[in-house]
């Protein structure tokens, strides 16, 4: 009895059939819809620069969205725990239980987003909401006005960053999404640097202003910069191809749909869709390899906890409150130069498994360096290994685009359902740091490097099964003749 086809020897198969059309059909290759060859370059330059401009908002907010997640960890340092009246592990629970509402919300976020196709309503609009919650915060008197506020933060926040990949994967090529994805997760990077210096201004500076401490200030002041930078997200942020009339002439309407259909060799949208979003949602959850992903990146959100408690890590170097904060700016500079270099080298080469394992590699170095010594210089150093692991994160998350082409439901509920239970990592990591392990906490670095090193070796079995995979496509090809077709970015 011989087996049915995969899905991906269908992908595969179609686009082999298209390529053929294309190479038989002279106008296509000319380009001549467009004007021809030269003609066509010009006008993609000018598409990738329109829509380059109007997703730069996206780094902007993904600052934001950071700041106001992490902010509570800034606030410890200046009575928040005290004011509240937490004890044991209260604090904790704070961190972990916004990951709750962030985990169960992802999915049928996206699945709506891929519905109505209008991220440039729907994404701010969240946005609104959670700067909102944000600011609220700053108000509670006990753990559970805390507790609430986070939980609600979580829930609205979860539709920004899945969402935000799902955008990026239905305008940019494969070979360009890379590149576009560091840039956007180089805003956590960036706000890990300079929302540590905004901190610090704001706690140093509003301390009993209108009878308010100055951890009130902090969640004051930040959510309601991020309902401002919202409303303007609205009139800036682009929708998908399909839906992206004002902004967008006719004919780079058609050359943002063309581009998607020649990366893989079908379309986005009709030749890959079947049977709707539930059924995006049953191809996601079959697919073993959503799973495997899934699981390696849970296990490396775990290794990347120690980003939440960042500056209760450099307070261990006994400096006061605003040394300290301003010492957590410097190693995150590094990380985002990193991952900068990192990705666009990655993206250039067409390579990923290894510039995820290097600097997750480099980061295990940086944790057995905590480990051994209470050395000032060293700890400092340390920290900067630890922060530039965020490169392989960001890569990682490139991968899962480049390995779930297609079709864009099953893409839409793969990505939010990847992000949303490796969020289980954060739950877990949120507890990775108790005081009592302090101020070595060599035990929370021994989980790190444990984690970390079983993200990197389910990542290289997952990339020779990826050779394997382009190895079968190459022979079926020689076999019938055909010319190359789809291949797995590995």
């Amino acid at each position: 009895m011989t087996s049915s086809p995969s899905l991906y020897e269908k992908e595969h198969d179609v686009g082999i059939e298209h390529r053929r059309d294309v190479e038989a059909d002279p106008e296509h290759t000319i380009d001549a819809e467009f004007g021809g060859h030269e003609a066509r370059k010009k006008l993609e330059k000018k598409l990738l620069r329109k829509l380059d401009a109007r997703m730069s908002i996206l780094i902007v907010i993904y600052i934001l969205n950071y700041i106001d997640r992490n902010n509570a960890s800034a606030a410890r340092l200046r009575g928040f725990e005290a004011d509240l009246n937490l004890k044991g592990q209260e604090f904790n629970t704070l961190l972990s239980i916004l990951y709750v509402g962030y985990i169960l919300m992802q999915i049928p976020s996206n699945m709506f987003l891929n519905y109505i196709g209008k991220p440039s309503i729907y994404l701010p609009c969240c946005m609104i909401v959670w700067g909102m919650i944000s600011t609220l915060t700053g108000i509670t008197n006990n753990f559970v006005g805390a507790l609430l506020t986070r939980f609600f933060l979580g829930f609205v926040e979860a539709a920004f960053f899945p969402g935000a990949l799902f955008l990026l994967s239905k305008w940019y090529k494969r070979s360009e999404l890379g590149m576009r994805t560091a840039v956007l997760s180089c805003g956590s990077l960036i706000s890990n640097a300079f929302g540590s210096l905004i901190a610090s201004g704001i706690l140093n500076g509003m301390e009993g202003k209108l009878g308010h401490t100055a951890w009130r200030w902090l969640f004051y002041i930040e959510g309601a910069l991020t309902m401002f930078v919202a409303i303007l997200a609205i009139f800036i942020l682009p929708d998908f191809p399909s839906t992206s009339y004002t902004w967008l002439s006719p004919e780079e309407v058609r050359l943002a749909e063309k581009r998607m259909e020649e990366d893989v060799g079908v379309g986005d949208e009709a030749e890959t869709e079947s049977g709707g979003q539930l059924h995006g949602l049953a191809l996601a959850f079959t697919d073993w390899k959503v799973w495997w992903l899934a699981l390696a990146l849970t296990s490396l959100v775990v290794s990347l906890s120690f980003n939440a408690f960042f500056p209760t890590l450099s307070a261990t170097m006994g400096y006061n409150s605003t040394i300290t904060l301003l010492l957590c700016a410097p190693p995150w500079v590094f990380a985002t130069i990193v991952a900068f270099c990192m990705c666009r080298h990655s993206d250039k080469t067409r390579e990923r498994f290894w510039h995820i394992a290097i600097p997750l590699g480099f980061g295990i170095v940086g944790f057995i360096i905590a480990i051994s010594t209470m050395n000032l210089a060293a700890r400092y150093v340390s920290l900067f290994l630890m922060a530039q692991s965020y490169a392989g994160f960001i890569i990682f998350l490139t991968w899962v685009s480049n390995s779930l082409p297609r079709p864009p439901s099953k893409r839409a509920v793969a990505l939010a359902f990847i992000n949303a239970f490796s969020q289980l990592g954060n739950i877990a990591g949120s507890y990775v740091w108790p005081k009592k392990w302090g101020l070595s906490y060599a035990h929370s670095y021994a989980i790190c490097i444990s984690t970390n090193g079983l993200c990197i070796i389910m990542c290289y079995l997952f990339k020779k099964h990826l050779e394997r995979e382009n190895r079968k496509f190459e022979k079926k090809e020689q076999e019938e003749g055909r010319p190359a077709g789809f291949r797995y970015i590995t």
